[in-house]
């Protein structure tokens, strides 16, 4: 785990210890042990009271946090995840978060199937899951089984997408980027460059709320035009860039592409080269392979979510509400992005997306 998660780790367990000793919540054993302490102060000589309280300080009740509570809860985080160079950065933050805190992180993926990812919520709520974190790609389709984990009792967080719907779900916050936000400053980014007018905006899943927010997001901000279009799932990277080249040749005025993952960004930088047209490409997310293009110069940006943080904070914030019943966020989500990639911090980002957290 990095310096810069531990330290986070750290910040998060002593407003957690703060809010132990002074919150009006407090456990009850706490405030037991307090009233035993202070039996104990008033009548030294009462060797009952004594006895109480030796047999408190004892037991290790000394105003700490055991923070080895809660090591039997069983979180699952579920998502439309394909497996894929994004995810697997995302589970790996879910994965470090469990070991870190001594939880069990059921990891589900779906495949971009909005069907599958339902039945697992419901899984998990029967299951008598401790709490849930789930990706909203498709609104429709999984608010339901997330507002039953709440009526059940069951803490949800959504993260990644989601940002429009986790209020309504009863969720306690989400923990992600505004994709429309990012997307303005995606169009920003092709302002600064200059060289486009017509940007194809590739999108790879198309149920994908999220993803369309992104493109929306860089038509209000870009100063010429945005073409939005499905142009296939990253799982056949052949037939997607196979698309993107069509619709380039299909539409010479197009001299900017945009892809809304990092792997569509690389086959519509592909595409545009197999057609011989030198265009301004953008991204969204990491892998390692869009980094190099940004360090080679090939690919002018790419929007940074930090994924990594969206495995890792939900699970940190499920622990410490079932254990501590604190919250984050006061209503508003917690944002883990946008940041940019660019040639100017690619080699640093670099070093960090090889060690498998960016």
């Amino acid at each position: 785990m990095t310096t810069t998660i531990k330290r986070l780790l750290a910040l998060f367990f002593a407003l957690s210890l703060v809010a132990a000793a002074c919150g009006s919540n407090a456990p009850e054993e706490a405030t037991d042990g307090a009233t035993d302490d202070s039996a104990a102060d008033d009548s030294a000589a009462d060797d009952s009271a004594a006895d109480d309280s030796s047999a408190d300080d004892s037991s290790g009740d000394d105003g700490n946090v055991d923070l080895t509570q809660g090591t039997d809860l069983t979180f699952y985080v579920i998502t439309h995840s394909d497996d894929g160079p994004f995810w697997s950065v995302l589970k790996r933050g879910a994965d470090q978060a469990a070991a870190d805190l001594g939880v069990e992180v059921v990891w589900q993926g779906s495949n971009n199937d909005p069907g599958v990812q339902a039945s697992d919520i419901d899984a998990a709520v029967a299951a008598g899951a401790d709490g849930i974190a789930a990706s909203l790609p498709s609104p429709d389709q999984l608010i339901p089984g997330l507002q039953a984990a709440v009526g059940a009792g069951i803490p949800v967080i959504t993260l990644n997408s989601g940002v429009n719907d986790y209020k309504d779900i009863g969720a306690l916050t989400h923990v992600g980027q505004t994709e429309v936000i990012a997307g303005n400053g995606a169009g920003e980014q092709f302002n600064d460059e200059g060289s486009a007018t017509k940007i194809l905006c590739g999108i790879q899943e198309q149920d994908n709320v999220a993803l369309t927010e992104r493109c929306q997001g860089l038509a209000d901000t870009f100063s010429g035009e945005v073409v939005p279009q499905f142009m296939g799932l990253d799982a056949d990277q052949t037939a997607q860039q196979a698309a993107i080249r069509a619709a380039m040749e299909a539409d010479p005025d197009i001299d900017g592409f945009m892809g809304v993952g990092p792997v569509i960004a690389m086959s519509g930088l592909r595409a545009a080269q197999d057609l011989g047209r030198d265009m301004p490409v953008g991204g969204f997310d990491i892998t390692p392979e869009l980094i190099d293009a940004i360090e080679a110069g090939d690919v002018i940006f790419t929007v940074d979510q930090q994924q990594y943080l969206q495995g890792y904070m939900p699970v940190l914030l499920l622990f410490l509400n079932v254990t501590n019943q604190n919250t984050l966020g006061g209503g508003l989500p917690i944002l883990t992005g946008p940041g940019f990639v660019t040639p100017d911090n690619a080699a640093d980002v670099k070093a960090l997306v090889s060690a498998g957290t960016r």
